[in-house]
């Protein structure tokens, strides 16, 4: 069926109250109006500070989220407000509203936030979570937004994520490192572990505590394997352990200790007149 159209006088009466709306309060909606996108778009970029902010001096990410989203339905009914306000509206009556509406949001969010699944990371902190090994660019309800190493971006479903395990790289302040360097059977295994000892001890980068330490971990797969262990900043993980790596074999080659490498040993036995014996036949039939 065709919708029947509304009738002429009642259409004409509509444009006359539309008209007498935007003559007698045209400047005040249009300041209103104005206020409203305003203050909308300052507000996003004052909650990107936020959540910034609240990144580096919030350790949980549970409770960063919870304060970032007070913050902003504060900010969001301050906006409104302000709005209603040039538009001409009773400024008491809408701040109650608002007021009790905030109440609500606040007291849900605080009420139910434990039983509200969660991200167990923020945006810029490394992770290796559903197969893949990179740096969070950003977060939103539905996906994860990860960047890996070799430049490509991934958008991650939140569901696989939490079904998942997740392993967060800067979710401490320090990460232990490990050293290992396979060494010749016929080396000092002392003189090589009291080098690598060293080269652990004078990078600044090394923490002091828990003390750098080497062990012997393995003598069975054709060379003495040393194993340094230290710890240093997350941050400074990766590159402390390559330049570790590269000094420890600088610095054995100046010791003359020698490394090691994956090799095979082929030993030759010469045939002597009883092995011939044990080969025979046991029944001279045979």
């Amino acid at each position: 069926m065709e919708e029947q159209a509304l009738p002429l006088d009642i259409q004409l009466k509509c444009i006359q109250r539309i008209e007498e709306i935007m003559t007698n309060h045209g400047q005040e909606l249009l300041l209103s109006l104005i206020f409203l996108i305003g203050g909308l778009l300052i507000v996003r970029w004052v909650m990107k500070l936020v959540r910034l902010a609240l990144a580096k001096l919030v350790k949980h990410t549970a409770t960063a989220v919870t304060i970032a989203n007070v913050i902003h339905v504060l900010l969001l009914s301050f906006v409104l407000i302000i709005a209603a306000a040039e538009a001409g509206i009773e400024i008491l009556p809408v701040f109650r509203l608002l007021m009790a509406v905030l109440l609500v949001v606040v007291g849900l969010l605080v009420l139910f936030r434990p039983y509200i699944p969660t991200l167990p990371f923020r945006v810029g902190q490394t992770i290796k979570a559903a197969g893949l090994l990179g740096k969070v660019e950003g977060t939103t309800f539905l996906n994860t937004r990860i960047r890996t190493f070799d430049g490509k971006v991934f958008f991650v479903p939140n569901t696989n994520i939490l079904n998942d395990i997740v392993i967060n790289y800067h979710y401490t302040p320090t990460r232990r490192m490990k050293i290992d360097i396979p060494i010749r059977y016929d080396q000092d295994i002392l003189k090589a572990k009291q080098v690598l000892e060293a080269v652990m001890i004078e990078d600044p980068r090394v923490k002091k505590t828990p003390r750098p330490a080497v062990w012997v971990l393995d003598v069975t797969k054709g060379c003495i394997l040393l194993g340094g262990r230290c710890w240093a900043d997350n941050l400074k993980y990766w590159a402390t352990r390559v330049d570790l790596i590269e000094k420890a074999k600088l610095r054995f080659d100046q010791e003359g200790i020698e490394i090691s490498y994956p090799h095979f040993g082929i030993h030759h036995f010469d045939r002597t007149p009883e092995d011939a014996r044990m080969e025979e036949p046991v029944f001279a039939g045979a």
